[in-house]
Parts: structure tokens; C-alpha cells; sequence
């Protein structure tokens, strides 16, 4: 089966939950409304399910191929590129005096959701290439705007972004690459960065890099880091094509998933430095990357939603095929088709209450970074980049954890066939397996989490969400109903055990701080489970209130909702358990390194 991109869901969220009327009524989004959200949505569905997933199977199979510094893309690759650009589809969030189409980070989001889950590989070329965009637009020169930005957009050219070293991973403190100034306002650069996706290849006319290097005399550890601009062929000043910068894919890599896109070793500076271009101010290059990153963080965790939905309907798919066994509750005589036994149901119900869940939120968080960037309200502004920033790791880490769980439960749907890589369904497994680490491993999501998005304000974001938690409790207990007061229940039990680890997290970080990081990990997933499962009571109360205008879509929704309350929601209490009673304890922390 190929892809069908779940609109009806999508528009729900966006409209019921992420409030688009909201979205469509600030400063440049007046005619962003659900309208323009639909026309949007359906043509990229059509896209994405007509062009796209096809390939998917295709770029596993026959990957990225390097030779002698080049590299050629999947077949078809650059064919669906083509398509992707000349539909506008890399500009859809950015501006329009870029040559962007200026719609919300919202309407993107479902967008990007579908890109990803049709092909999981090609969609992170355009993923960079974005964060590129952003990092531009805010801490680039308006010469550097001009002349790179709408060639992005545009996506004759593509972006990267170059952090990792060989002997720098997530500690960025050691970055070595050598940028030294020329006397002319450029650098020469010299060094060697490793997994840098669509690092090189054939699709577009050229690509830049985004580089962190050192300069001369740079302060050792972080704030020694400035940003550069290193494309692959020089720019002329009327944007026109140069010379072949001294930038070379050495190798790719050969990997577990996502074996279309091409991670490549790339070498600066072999053949006299490669020319550089500084962004902004030396020594400030970490916090330029760092819009950077975490574009790229909230577009991982839309991944997870992606190929989470993807496992989701091929698995569903099979089990409505495939005949097996006789049900259970004596209701056949003969052999039926294994949706109709109970752990497969549970399975396929656990697949897709994780799945909603985790979308609602990301497109929430979305709506917040809307607000947090076009309300004419300073306070309001703030308030709510507040709120996206401390959902951000959030959305990166649960949903990428949680498409580990979701893709393998498509395997095991699946049976043994799933196990075989003909039925298609140990790819999304594969593919998804990179997701919790690139972009930021789930550790360092759930550090940020603890250090820069609960202790900097103690607390005071988080408690705020719990306060629109206690609003959503209100309105479920007013209804006289078994199904919301079995949601209000646990739901309740969730709210307080967040509530009790942020609390534990404010008042025991700088006690006992090796206690509280290793609990950080369980405290991001508490917060992705409790605040996913509050978005799906939301979704219930709406679908309760809506059920008669289309009784299948919103009786699955309560039912959906119920089932992540009664099923999901209840682990959040162990969490919080092993969160704070694991702090006196320190847990494996007792354990010194030579008895693991």
C-alpha cells in the first residue's frame, strides 16, 4: 500500500485544538484560515502519496551511491525533487519577501508531517535546508539574505548545517576546525565534519553549508565558536554561479535506515581552504546553530509522528488481510482476519492513540511558536515562545521514543512477515531508529528539558501548563458519563505526577543534581505522555460535543482517547515513582563503571 495522509485528523487538530482561527487572525496571516489549510493540506497529500511514497521503498533499496567525491542520488530522487521545488513546497512557512508563500508554521507543520511520512529520507534534505533559512533570516547580514535565502526557498539550492567532528560529537566544546581570516572580510576553512546529511549530491545546483569553526586566538570551549557560510560553489555578487569551493565528500556512510539520504564525511580545506563566509559576529556561532537546531528538533519530532503513522497504516492494512485463527469468543467457526483478535486490536489501538497524542502536541507547540512570532502583544510574544521553547525537546524526544515503540508493534503486527523486508514494515523500524538520536540524542533533549526549560524560570511554564490541565479536568468531570470520568481519572493521576517531578526537579537540582539528570529521560517522557494524553481529552470533549455531525470520526476519536487514558496514561504514576524514589536511591548511579 502506499501512503494516505490522515487529512481528516490533521484538519481537526489544527482547527479544534491548535485553534487556527486564532493563527489566522494575526498581523500577515489573514487569509490563512482552515480553508487555505485544506487547499494546502490536500495538495501536498497528493504530492506526497503520489510522488514521493513510491520511492520510499526504492531509496532502501538502492541508496545513495558516492564516487570520486560525488554523489548521485536514489533513482527518482532528483526527478521528485524537481517536482517538490517547483511547487512551492520548501517556502510554505518562509516569507514572501524571500519568495516564500508567508503561511503559518502551522499549516507547514502538517506539511512537513506528510513529507516525512512518505518518504522519511528525502524529506530531510528540505528539513535542512530549512534550518538553514531560519538561521539566515535571523542572524544573517541583508547581503547574505539576499543573495542565499531566496535561491533556498526556492530550492535550486539546498542547505546543510556542519557541526560534528570526528572527535566532537554532542560536546560541540571541542570543535577544531580552523577558520582564518583572509584580510578581505572572507576565511579560509580547514577540517573535517562527519554525519552531515545531504552533505552532497545531485538534485540542486548548489549547497550551503553552514559551518562551526574556530577562528585564531578564539576562547577555548563553546564560546569560541563562530558560524560560516560555506557554499560548495562560490556565489558571485549578482547570485550567479562560481568557482568550486574547496569543500569535498570524502565517503558516506553506510547505515542501519534512511539509507536514501546521503550522510557524508566532508573535508574543508585540502586544496589551499575552503572560502567562508562569517554569519553575524565571530564567537557567537553557537547560538546562531542553534536556531538552526532547533528547527531541526521540532521537524524530528514531527518524523516520529510521521513514521509512527506510517507503521500505523500498513499494519492496519495487513491485519484486516491476513486470515488467522479462529476469534477467540467462539463468535466464527472459521479462521478470521487478525484485527478481529484482541492484542492485535490493542496493538493497532496502542499504535494510534501514541500516534494522535504526539500530533496534537507538535501542532500545539506549533500554534505557540506562531503567536510566540506575528502577535502584535509583546507580553503575549513572550509568553507563548515561552511555552514552544519548553515543548520543543519535548516534542523531539517523546515523539521520537515513541515511533520506536509504535514501528516496532508494526513489526510484530505483522508476524513473522514483519521480519521480512519484503512486506515493507521493518523499514519504518530501520528508519525510525536514527530519529532519538540525530538532532540532539533523548538525553540531551531531556538535559534542556531540566537545565535551560524547567529550572530557568522554576518551574513557572510547566505550572502554568498544569493550570489549562486543570481546565480541561474541569470540563470532562461535568460530564455525567463513564468514558470521561475513566479519562478525568487518569488524567488527574498524570497532572499530579508531572506535577509532583517538576516540583522534585526545582527544589532538588542543585542538592542532588546527578539524582535529578538521571531521572531527566523519565521526566520528558512523563511530560510527552501526560501532555499528549491531556491534547487527546481535549479531543474527546470536542468530539463528545460534535458527534453527531459525523458519528464515525468522532466516536473513534473518544474511544481513541479513552483507550490512551485507561491504557497510557496510568504509566505516569510509575514514572513519577521512579523519577523521585529513585533519587534517594540514585538507582544505577549506585553502580560504579567497573561493575556495569
Amino acid at each position: 500500500m502506499s501512503y494516505a495522509a490522515p487529512i481528516k485528523d490533521m484538519l481537526f487538530v489544527l482547527e479544534e485544538l491548535a485553534d487556527m482561527a486564532t493563527i489566522a487572525n494575526l498581523p500577515g496571516f489573514e487569509d490563512a484560515g482552515i480553508d487555505t489549510a485544506q487547499a494546502v493540506l490536500e495538495e501536498s497529500a497528493r504530492f506526497c502519496g503520489e510522488v514521493l511514497a513510491p520511492l520510499n521503498v526504492e531509496g532502501d533499496r538502492n541508496p545513495s551511491t558516492w564516487k570520486d567525491g560525488a554523489v548521485t542520488a536514489s533513482p527518482g530522487f532528483a526527478q521528485a525533487f524537481r517536482q517538490f521545488v517547483e511547487g512551492g513546497w520548501q517556502g510554505v512557512q518562509h516569507p514572501t519577501e524571500y519568495e516564500g508563500q508567508g503561511l503559518p508554521k502551522l499549516i507547514a507543520t502538517p506539511c512537513i508531517e506528510m513529507l516525512n511520512a512518505s518518504n522519511l529520507s528525502f524529506a530531510l534534505c528540505p528539513l535542512l535546508t530549512d534550518g538553514a533559512i531560519e538561521a539566515l533570516l535571523t542572524a544573517g547580514s541583508e547581503t547574505q539574505k539576499q543573495l542565499y535565502v531566496p535561491k533556498l526557498i526556492s530550492g535550486e539550492w539546498t542547505g546543510t548545517m556542519n557541526l560534528t567532528e570526528p572527535q566532537a560529537g554532542s560536546d560541540l566544546a571541542l570543535v577544531r576546525t580552523r577558520a582564518e581570516p583572509q584580510g578581505d572580510g572572507t576565511y579560509r576553512l580547514f577540517g573535517t565534519k562527519i554525519f552531515i546529511t545531504w552533505g552532497e549530491h545531485d538534485m540542486a545546483g548548489n549547497i550551503v553549508h553552514l559551518v562551526l569553526a574556530r577562528t585564531p586566538n578564539a576562547p577555548e570551549g563553546v564560546k569560541g565558536i563562530s558560524l560560516f557560510i560555506v557554499p560548495k560553489f562560490l556565489v558571485n555578487e549578482d547570485g550567479t554561479l562560481g568557482e568550486r569551493n574547496d569543500v569535498h565528500c570524502v565517503s558516506i556512510e553506510h547505515k542501519l535506515g534512511i539509507k536514501a539520504s546521503p550522510t557524508a564525511v566532508l573535508q574543508f580545506g585540502d586544496h589551499g581552504g575552503a572560502t567562508g563566509y562569517l554569519i553575524g559576529e565571530e564567537n557567537h556561532g553557537l547560538e546562531y546553530m542553534f536556531i538552526m537546531m532547533n528547527a531541526a528538533r521540532f521537524a524530528v519530532g514531527l518524523q516520529g509522528v510521521a513514521v509512527a503513522d506510517r507503521a500505523y497504516q500498513k499494519a492496519v492494512a495487513y491485519a484486516k488481510e491476513r486470515v488467522q485463527s479462529r476469534p477467540v469468543d467462539g463468535s466464527a467457526k472459521q479462521a478470521v482476519a487478525i484485527i478481529h483478535h484482541p492484542d492485535v486490536r490493542r496493538m493497532l489501538a496502542r499504535m494510534r492513540a501514541l500516534t494522535e497524542g504526539a500530533r496534537a502536541l507538535a501542532y500545539v507547540a506549533a500554534a505557540h511558536s506562531d503567536i510566540a512570532h506575528h502577535s502584535a502583544d509583546e507580553r503575549a510574544r513572550a509568553e507563548h515562545q515561552a511555552i514552544y521553547e519548553y515543548l520543543v525537546p519535548i516534542v523531539k524526544g517523546w515523539s521520537t521514543e515513541m515511533s520506536l515503540e509504535v514501528t516496532s508493534l508494526g513489526v510484530q503486527v505483522h508476524g513473522g512477515m514483519g521480519f521480512i523486508e519484503e512486506t515493507g514494515a521493518a523499514q519504518y523500524y530501520r528508519d525510525a531508529r536514527i530519529l532519538p538520536i540525530y538532532e540532539g540524542t533523548t538525553a540531551i533533549q531531556a538535559n534542556d528539558l531540566v537545565g535551560r526549560k524547567t529550572l530557568r524560570d522554576g518551574g513557572a511554564v510547566a505550572q502554568g501548563l498544569l493550570r489549562e490541565i486543570d481546565a480541561t479536568l474541569a470540563a470532562l468531570k461535568a460530564h455525567d458519563d463513564a468514558t470521561f470520568r475513566a479519562i478525568a481519572t487518569h488524567l488527574e493521576a498524570g497532572r499530579q505526577a508531572l506535577a509532583g517531578v517538576v516540583d522534585f526537579v526545582v527544589k532538588q537540582a542543585k542538592v542532588n543534581p546527578n539524582a535529578v539528570f538521571a531521572g531527566s529521560v523519565p521526566y520528558l517522557e512523563l511530560a510527552g505522555l501526560v501532555l499528549s494524553g491531556w491534547q487527546m481529552a481535549r479531543a474527546a470533549l470536542v468530539a463528545h460535543a460534535k458527534r453527531d455531525e459525523d458519528r464515525a470520526f468522532y466516536g473513534a476519536k473518544i474511544a481513541t482517547a479513552q483507550f490512551y487514558a485507561v491504557h497510557l496514561l496510568p504509566h505516569a504514576v510509575a514514572l513519577q515513582t521512579s523519577i523521585v524514589s529513585g533519587a534517594s536511591a540514585e538507582g544505577a548511579i549506585n553502580l560504579d563503571a567497573e561493575q556495569f
